[in-house]
């Protein structure tokens, strides 16, 4: 089991990073400086942003349930 979870932990991290860096810069932050801030919005957040946001949060939160029982199972063994 413990093993499950180690690999759940390491795959969502790395979707995690994944998605947090496809999100767009909010600007005012290290993404105008690395050009993040040339682009220009139209207003308003789109479909495609809002699904991303919610997979992030989804994502995040299988994370943070992973990172719980990894917990729970390690210090229930000590």
């Amino acid at each position: 089991m413990t093993l499950v979870l180690q690999v759940v932990l390491v795959v969502t991290s790395l979707m995690l990073i994944g998605l947090i860096l496809l999100h767009k810069g909010k600007g005012g932050g290290l993404s105008d400086m690395f050009g993040g801030g040339i682009s220009t919005s139209v207003g308003g957040s789109s479909v495609a942003e809002k699904n991303l946001d919610r997979i992030t949060v989804i994502i995040a939160v299988v994370w943070l349930a992973s990172i719980v029982g990894l917990g729970l199972l390690v210090g229930s063994s000590v």
